[in-house]
């Protein structure tokens, strides 16, 4: 946990740890970016406003050599923060004040999106056309190149792809990829599409494999490339 108020921190600290989750916190960038360095963790809570630097800067640079799941925490609530964090990669965002118990609820469910899966899914790999989603290394590829995506995005696009053909409303993929109807008015299902074809088109600005249906929402192509779905 990256954050400067050292009294928030203490009293999450205590009630994530009752939790059964082990908990290191950190008061700015310095000395966060020296700890991921130091050991592996499997998520990072970073506030928005640090002392020495910006957390969304952070946030950058961290997904820049990490996939590690990261839930921003922050007294900057609108709804332009929100997008922008989850454009530079964050899985989830919850502003200031906030329960914390949704908070734990929220980290269970992106460490849960992050899980290895079991030995079923790990022999799981779809094709489509170039472009390959491995389930067990929870890895896509494009033309055998791998192409970073948050947990998140990941499983936005297993949902997808599960579908392929079938137009998935923005209500469906956040149901069924968070476990929760779509807020009102959140848009944050579109930056994910939006990072989702970054990674896998050729041209995301035409995209051929996530396509829009507008006023409905997504659709995955069933057949990409010259040579289809596998």
């Amino acid at each position: 946990m990256i954050d400067d108020d050292r009294e928030l921190c203490a009293m999450l600290g205590r009630y994530l740890e009752d939790a059964g989750l082990r908990i290191a916190a950190r008061h700015d960038a310095a000395s966060g970016r020296a700890a991921l360095a130091a050991e592996p963790f499997d998520l990072v809570i970073l506030d928005l406003m640090l002392p020495d630097g910006d957390g969304l800067a952070l946030c950058r640079e961290i997904r820049t050599r990490s996939a590690v799941p990261i839930v921003m925490l922050t007294a900057r609530g609108e709804d332009a923060d929100r997008i922008v964090g989850l454009e530079l990669g964050a899985d989830d965002y919850l502003p200031k004040p906030f329960n914390p118990r949704e908070l734990l609820a929220r980290v269970r469910a992106v460490l849960r999106r992050g899980a290895l899966p079991g030995p079923e899914a790990r022999k799981e790999v779809r094709r489509f056309g170039r472009l390959e989603i491995d389930r067990g290394a929870r890895v896509v590829r494009v033309d055998g190149e791998a192409r970073p995506l948050t947990a998140l995005q990941f499983d936005l696009l297993g949902v997808l792809a599960d579908a392929a053909g079938r137009v998935l409303t923005r209500d469906e993929l956040m149901d069924r990829v968070r476990g929760r109807a779509l807020e009102a008015f959140d848009r944050s299902i579109d930056v994910h599409v939006s990072r989702i074809r970054a990674a896998i088109e050729d041209d995301p600005k035409q995209p051929r494999r996530l396509l829009t249906v507008r006023g409905v929402g997504y659709v995955f192509a069933a057949r990409q490339d010259e040579d289809g779905a596998a």
